[in-house]
Order: structure tokens, then sequence, then C-alpha cells
């Protein structure tokens, strides 16, 4: 079995005005230990949802979760999260708020021991120096650092990333994608990130899921990313896939992610991996 397995998973919402919508239905993929996925789509067709299903955070209306060989029932610390918003405790230091965390996982370390352990992650996003700092003295780039380092300070099996980096201007952005994937590479993390960007998608994920529009969504496409996994920033461009692939996933994104939902392309019955700029032999459908 994969390391995490998601079966048929469907969201209904009530409206006010009486009746449901359903969000997403038939959604299935699979996470092998170690990968780090981006899903991509448009706005209202349940990404963040299905984050909160992986969370534990919402209840699915149906299908499974399994992580590790378990389902995945309610929140868990094998599961870190960083939102949106850096959800940061205003009253603790940098150090505060991922010792915080540490001693959640850790409860019965000493207290040196949990800020040596603070300290190293907070050394591995950049932060050492501000580890004093409260959240009402640092940037918002560093508060997203600051609730990445608290991520991986509770040594999650899996990450999950709610676009973490959406609010941050473009420098900033960039540098705190760079340094996620080197930790992500250094220590083998299994990622699940939502993301609207093609080019943060194309750079850090192994593999990108294509949301069709919602309600109704589902998953249209699963592209593998056959850049290599060293990629750099400077140099992705370089790469012969490099624009296949980013020509690829717009296409779907502004011509036919509304044509599967308003059925003018028909509806896979199962997600394909597509890798696009291989031969044709290269397109297997989902298992």
């Amino acid at each position: 079995m994969s390391f995490l397995k998601v079966e048929k998973l469907k969201k209904i919402y009530p409206v006010r005005t009486g009746g449901q919508v359903t969000v997403f239905e038939d959604v299935d993929f699979n996470i092998e230990k170690g990968e780090f996925i981006c899903i991509v789509g448009h706005s209202g067709c349940g990404k963040t949802t299905i984050l909160n299903v992986l969370a534990g955070l919402e209840t699915q209306t149906a299908g499974h979760v399994f992580m590790d060989g378990r389902e995945i029932s309610g929140p868990s610390l094998d599961r870190g999260v960083v939102f949106q918003t850096h959800a940061l405790m205003p009253w603790l230091t940098v150090k505060g708020n991922v010792a915080f965390a540490v001693r959640s996982r850790y409860p019965n370390w000493t207290a040196a021991k949990i800020n040596e352990h603070a300290m190293r992650f907070i050394d591995m996003v950049n932060l050492t120096g501000s580890e004093e700092k409260r959240p009402s003295e640092l940037s918002g780039g560093m508060k997203q650092r600051v609730g990445i380092a608290r991520a991986f300070a509770i040594d999650p099996k899996m990450l999950l990333l709610d676009e973490p980096f959406g609010a941050l201007d473009a420098l900033t952005r960039g540098s705190i994608q760079d340094e996620l994937l080197t930790i992500v590479q250094d220590t083998g993390q299994t990622v699940f990130m939502i993301t609207h960007d093609v080019d943060e998608a194309i750079f850090l994920a192994d593999k990108i899921i294509l949301m069709s529009n919602g309600p109704m969504a589902m998953i249209a496409e699963i592209v593998v990313n056959t850049l290599p996994r060293n990629r750099r920033r400077a140099t992705l461009h370089h790469e012969p896939h490099y624009y296949p692939i980013r020509n690829h996933l717009v296409d779907f994104l502004v011509n036919r992610a509304s044509d599967i939902t308003n059925g003018i392309q028909e509806r896979p019955g199962e997600p394909l991996f597509v890798s696009p700029g291989l031969s044709a032999s290269a397109l297997t459908t989902s298992t």
C-alpha cells in the first residue's frame, strides 16, 4: 500500500437556501513516502477541503484516507500543517512558538532538549539571531519561516501546506521556496501542497494534481514532473521538459478545467498520469 492512499473522496456542503452542493467527488490518488505533491486548480474546486481532510480537521462525506496503513479520523501530530496565514501565538517569541509545538510532541523532554531541538529547525529556516523576537517584530516571510520550522520540528510523517507563500512578494517567496526544497530534500519529508502558482508547482513538486472546476470537481490529470529532482531556480527554464510541462499546465487551467466540469470535454473515469514532452507511450492510467 502507498504511504498515503485517498479513495473515492467526496464532500457535500449544505447551502443556506436549502439543498446541498457537491464540491468534489470520486477523488482518488496515492502519495509515496518522500514524494512532494502539489495540487492545482481554480478557487472552488475543493483543494483546501481535501487538505483539511488529510489533516483530520474536516470530515469527508464519503470515501477514505489512509496514511501509513491507518485510516485518518482526526488531527494528529503525525501531520504538520502550514496555513496561508502564519497562525503564530503573538505573545510567544520565535523560539517559544516552535518550542510549544515540540513540547506537545515530546512532553517528557527536558526544557534544554526542547530548546535545542527548536533551535535546530529555527537555524534550518535561517532565523538564527531572531529567535527571541515576537511575531510583531517579524516580516511576513519571517513569520512563514517560523510556521515551517514549527511544522518540521514535530517530526511529522507528512507535511501539509495550504498556499503558504501566496501573500508574500516574489523575491521573498522565491527565497523560501528554495529553503523549503532544500529542507525537504535533506529530510526526505513527504509533502502535500496547495498552490495557484504553476511555476511554484513545477519547481517544487514530483507530481502535480490538476483539479477540474467546482462544484462537482474531480481529479482530471496527475502530471509527472520529469525535471531532475535537484533542480535549481536559475537553470530551471533551460531544462528541455520545462516549457512543455508549463504549457500543459497553463493550457489545462485556461482551457480545459472548465470544459470537464461543463461536459464539453468528457470527464475521465480515471485520472491520467501525464508526462508532457515525452512520447505517447509514457501515458498510463492511474491505479
